[in-house]
Formats: structure tokens, C-alpha cells, sequence
């Protein structure tokens, strides 16, 4: 059965991450510079998720400045998150049944990646299941 860590092998990046006391201008700025729509926030007490829907939501919405909203503020969290060693069936699942895009991975030593519906099709579509 396919794993996460078979998309993670040729997957860049594999995450995008910053600390949950930078700034939403900071973070968006980053995204732009990497491509993606969502980065994973690290905080001392865990993990969490920025998005370009909570950058609509919480911030744009509900007129907040970007240049001095944290993160914390507005990520969400908590996270599903999985393991390199998960199956992309239960990755799927996990996706599907919360109504979420991104998924992080974690493993021993932190986040080693971030998978979304669009990475496991295009995996499944290349390699099979």
C-alpha cells in the first residue's frame, strides 16, 4: 500500500513553516514567495495551520492589519496531522471526513512535510494505489 513518505520523496517543499509570533504580512509574503497556499505555524504548544481561506476569514474579513496580526491569532488549530508511515487511504479519509485541504506529516524529530487531496490523486494517477 502507497505511504505519505512516497509523495514527500518528491514533493518541494515539503512544508513551509513559521513561529506562531510572526505576523500574517510576514507569513503571506512567505506563501507568495514559495507558492503555496498554506504554511504550517509552529508554537511551543504544538502545531497549527495558516491558509489562504483564514487569511480571507480572520483576517481580511474581519479587518484586521496584517502587518501587526500573529499568527497565533488567527491560525487554526488544533491540526490533523499524520505519519510518513500512513497509508494515503487513511490520508485520504482523515482529508475527506474533517473537510480539510492539508494535511502535515510529523515524525520523531518534528514536521517533515505537508500533503494535500491534489498531491495523493496525482500520486494515485502516476504510480497507482
Amino acid at each position: 500500500m502507497s505511504t505519505v513518505q512516497q509523495i514527500l520523496a518528491n514533493k518541494n517543499p515539503g512544508a513551509v513553516t513559521m513561529n506562531a509570533d510572526e505576523t500574517v504580512l510576514n507569513a503571506v509574503l512567505m506563501m507568495d514567495r514559495a507558492e503555496v497556499g498554506a504554511l504550517v505555524v509552529t508554537d511551543v504548544a504544538g502545531i497549527g495551520i495558516f491558509t489562504e481561506r483564514d487569511l480571507l476569514r480572520r483576517v481580511v474579513a474581519k479587518q484586521c492589519d496584517p502587518a501587526t496580526t500573529l499568527l497565533r491569532d488567527v491560525m487554526t488549530t488544533p491540526v490533523a496531522t499524520c505519519r510518513p508511515e500512513t497509508s494515503l487511504f487513511e490520508c485520504r479519509a482523515t482529508l475527506e471526513g474533517r473537510g480539510i485541504r492539508h494535511l502535515p506529516v510529523v515524525d520523531a524529530n518534528g514536521i517533515c512535510g505537508l500533503i494535500t487531496n491534489r498531491d495523493i490523486t496525482a500520486f494515485i494517477k502516476e504510480h497507482g494505489s
